[in-house]
């Protein structure tokens, strides 16, 4: 039986609303992923934490805050400073345009901006993510 794909969905930071990314959790899920939500109000080790403890192949964060440009960056830095360069790390929320670039230059793999469709998240997954898992 082949290993379904295990995904991580993290709310880093003080954000106080998970509807958009219990969304996408749940599409992600519904596409045929296994998806583990660790709620709100995480800081980034607490993600990496998880995502290691869990094995997962991918993490997705959402933000809200405005804060992506410090704790996206940082869950990378983490997982680096644990040797991991396996995950696969990608975001969406409420980003400015003006700071996917950087995201990117960080490691973020993908940003999804408000209007990106749950289909264009789960087609990423599929075509970047479920390569790697096998």
């Amino acid at each position: 039986m082949e290993r379904k794909i295990r995904i991580l969905v993290g709310k880093p930071g003080l954000d106080g609303h998970d509807r958009g990314a219990k969304v996408v959790a749940r599409a992600l899920r519904d596409a045929g992923f296994e998806v583990i939500y660790t709620g709100l109000h995480q800081t980034p080790e607490m993600i990496v934490n998880t995502a290691i403890q869990e094995d997962v192949d991918a993490i997705g964060l959402s933000i809200l805050s405005g804060a992506h440009n410090y704790l996206f960056p940082e869950v990378i830095r983490l997982l680096k400073e644990k040797g991991i360069d396996d995950i696969v790390v990608f975001g969406g929320g409420i980003i400015p345009e003006q700071d996917v670039a950087a995201l990117k230059s960080a490691g973020v793999l993908e940003v999804f901006t408000p209007g990106a469709t749950l289909q264009s998240i789960t087609d990423f997954v599929k075509e970047k993510v479920a390569g790697r898992a096998l």
